[in-house]
């Protein structure tokens, strides 16, 4: 038999996950071999037997093989977080070309290392009796500073540290002289810091719905077969998901489980966790980026001790080091910050569910607009499939209308509000209402439309629209194609043709302006930076302590505000004509999501859409609040052009500070790929240069792979890796690999 070896990582806090041995996998232990699996091995010049994980296994020594030791055992009793982790690591790794050690420093977040605090007590050790006597010798003996902490600790047998310290004026040679007497003891405790709000009330009162209840009790009878499939809850806005979470979550909970809330923003943490908190208490904790470092070392080794059974985050909330993990819920499952943009760049939706079968765990997924993958799945039955088709308490949706802002522009109009959302406003401030305007910012890199007719410039190859450039150029960054940017619509000859520059501060002006009564909060990248900054607008807006929210993406995404009865989409083509093939779908969602923003109380709700392009499909499918229509329409392209979920896709991005060195790199990893896989169903696209196709004097370009089988892509994937490995023209080039861009 052959010789395998494994890499194996002794201590994996931060520093040192890249520092890795090898030992050889004797042949008895070779079939129960895998990543994740932890060890005994003999370490060291003084070969002592220590612990270790299996990070990596080959059939190549990296040293002499003589001098590479055997693993002594596989440890079987006790199976620990970390190996489960590490395990989910070697996945993401293989699935999304990384290194090892690049998808374990993603994973194993509650290794890196901070300062823990703690806080200190004085404990008396003696009775009263003799702490009497030497309080009396103390005086006797002028020991003043002794007699004032013996006079204290005879009233209170334990006292606090620095309080007592700084009140009775000690020194730290006092404390230590008792000490080395055995008069008293200092004892420490861990403090956890929390970053859960101390003012939220603990308090719930809410009666599921006989349909809520139909959907958690399907749900319960999924869970129940051998192999229960992932769950995807298709509600519409305001149906109470989150509250069919609740019950799911109380289920796992009584089980002695463990669970992850995922969520897609950290401005959804602050209305996320007091619906949270007041259920389930002191229990939850949240875990986002805007936590400090001790923070978020505080809540992983509060979930590894099983302090908190319910963590609430974004997408690294994924990886709490729960033990007894049972259940993961993923909220908004079709947003894009799901996707990690880093390498590895994982999909959040699709690591849930390789976590959950690697610990048991359940996973639940819940949108008013799923993503068109995960509703496809549905269809086809890889995923159990739920409808919440009403609103809680039978609440109506909006009522939404569209305006042409073509004809706006010809009635001589050319200010981004147009007549009917302006009334709108105004009747919202008479009535003492709120309003959300939303700018579709969302996408933007600029795409070139004409304001009179709305035709759009797009690529004759792959049906998405051209980029502007600064050099004069409209390019498409799928295949390449470019073409001179154009002074005249081709379409109809008008002269406003160009791309859409207001941003949220303009907005805002523009409503001081035309609404000088009115009191303007405005919740955008700007107005959030700082820690806290998405509570503190938040919050004020729920208040009441403003008429109308101004903001991107990040305003129409679950939160529920009452006394918000108008929504205003200012530009719903901003999205829509992105380079990328789901710029349709990104659209409808962000449009259903933003509407569904109006009426969630006991006011009727209206919104108005603005665009320039009032009969596409997207649009129209969200101000009629339709899914079906949208999805089978979207589908029917994506059918049609090979585009997920009809195939995967692949992204290999390439960037370097030489232009030429790596177009030539790039083609020949294309000419590579045509060398080794002759068959006619694998489709490529490019080289082509990225949407941003130079960032810090690096320049950057893309190549694409769709086939049919996602292991396909993923044995090009490896076959390149290697390809790159030994090439050194490869060397001064970064690669990276992204699946289902």
């Amino acid at each position: 038999m052959s010789k395998i070896y494994a890499d194996i990582i002794v201590d994996i806090s931060q520093g040192k996950l890249d520092k890795s041995f090898q030992y050889e996998i004797p042949p008895n232990l070779q079939e129960q071999m895998e990543i994740g699996k932890k060890v005994l091995v003999s370490f060291g010049n003084g070969s002592r037997t220590i612990s270790g994980y299996v990070i990596g296994i080959s059939d190549l020594p990296k040293i002499s093989p003589e001098k590479i030791k055997p693993i002594l055992e596989i440890v079987t009793e006790g199976i620990e977080i970390e190996s489960q982790l590490i395990s989910l690591a070697g996945w993401i790794a293989k699935n999304y070309g990384s290194t090892i050690n690049q998808a374990l420093k993603t994973v194993l977040l509650v290794k890196e290392k901070t300062s823990a605090k703690e806080k200190k007590y004085i404990r008396l050790l003696i009775s009263k009796e003799d702490g009497q006597s030497y309080l009396e010798e103390f005086i006797k003996k002028h020991h003043l500073a002794k007699a004032r902490l013996m006079e204290a600790l005879l009233k209170n047998q334990v006292l606090e540290y620095k309080e007592t310290m700084d009140c009775l004026k000690l020194s730290s040679a006092v404390i230590k002289g008792m000490e080395q007497k055995n008069l008293i003891k200092i004892e420490k405790e861990r403090l956890y810091r929390s970053p859960v709000p101390q003012n939220l009330q603990k308090g719930y009162g809410y009666q599921l719905s006989k349909e809520q209840q139909e959907v958690v009790e399907d749900i319960l009878e999924e869970w129940r077969r051998e192999r229960p499939r992932p769950c995807l809850i298709k509600g519409v806005t305001g149906s109470g998901k989150t509250q069919v979470y609740m019950e799911l979550i109380e289920f796992i909970l009584k089980q002695g489980k463990q669970v992850i809330v995922l969520i897609p923003e950290i401005a959804l943490t602050y209305q996320n966790v007091g619906r949270f908190y007041s259920r389930f208490g002191s229990c939850v904790s949240v875990i986002n980026s805007r936590l400090s470092m001790g923070e978020r070392f505080d809540q992983f080794e509060r979930a590894k001790k099983g302090e908190i059974s319910i963590i609430i985050g974004p997408r690294s909330a994924l990886f709490t080091p729960f033990p007894n993990l049972g259940l993961i819920i993923i909220d908004e499952e079709h947003e894009d910050s799901y996707k990690s943009e880093k390498t590895p760049c994982y999909h959040a939706r699709e690591t849930a569910i390789q976590r959950g079968k690697i610990e048991g765990a359940r996973v639940v997924m819940g949108s008013a607009s799923p993503s068109v993958e995960s509703y496809y799945r549905g269809k086809i039955g890889e995923y159990q499939l739920l409808y919440l088709n009403e609103r809680y308490g039978g609440k109506e949706l909006p009522k939404v209308s569209i305006v042409d802002l073509k004809k706006e522009l010809k009635e001589g109009n050319r200010s981004i509000f147009s007549h009917r959302l302006t009334e709108k406003i105004q009747d919202r401030l008479q009535k003492k209402e709120q309003s959300i305007l939303f700018l579709n910012r969302r996408g933007y890199t600029g795409f070139v439309s004409c304001r009179s007719c709305g035709y759009v410039m797009k690529c004759p190859h792959c049906d998405v629209s051209l980029t502007a450039h600064r050099n004069g150029k409209m390019i498409c960054h799928y295949c390449g194609y470019e073409t001179l940017q154009v002074k005249k619509c081709p379409s109809c000859g008008s002269p406003y043709i160009g791309g859409f520059k207001v941003g949220t501060q303009q907005i805002e002006t523009l409503l001081n302006k035309n609404f000088p009564d009115a009191k303007v909060l405005r919740m955008d990248a700007d107005t959030t930076k700082n820690k806290g900054g998405h509570e503190r607008v938040l919050s004020a807006f729920a208040a009441g302590e403003a008429d109308i929210l101004i903001g991107t993406q990040m305003i129409v995404k679950g939160h529920d505000f009452p006394n918000v009865t108008f929504v205003g989409v200012l530009a719903a083509d901003l999205s829509l004509y992105s380079e990328d093939y789901r710029a349709s779908e990104k659209t409808f969602q962000l449009l259903l999501q933003a509407v569904g923003r109006a009426g969630r109380g006991k006011k009727k709700g209206e919104a108005v859409i603005q665009t320039y392009h009032p009969d596409h499909y997207s649009i129209l499918s969200a101000a009629n609040q339709n899914y079906e229509v949208f999805y089978q329409t979207e589908m029917g392209y994506r059918l049609l052009m090979d585009y997920p979920p009809a195939a995967f896709m692949m992204a290999m991005k390439g960037s370097c500070k030489n232009e030429i060195l790596l177009k030539q790199a790039m083609e020949y990893c294309r000419k590579y790929i045509e060398t080794i896989y002759k068959k006619q169903d694998l489709i490529l696209v490019g080289p082509a240069p990225e949407a941003v196709a130079k960032v810090q004097d690096y320049y950057k370009i893309v190549l694409y792979m769709r086939h049919e089988k996602r292991e396909i892509l993923v044995r090009l994937k490896d076959a390149l890796e290697k390809y790159i490995a030994v090439n050194k023209g490869f060397q001064d080039i970064y690669i990276q690999f992204d699946f289902n861009v």
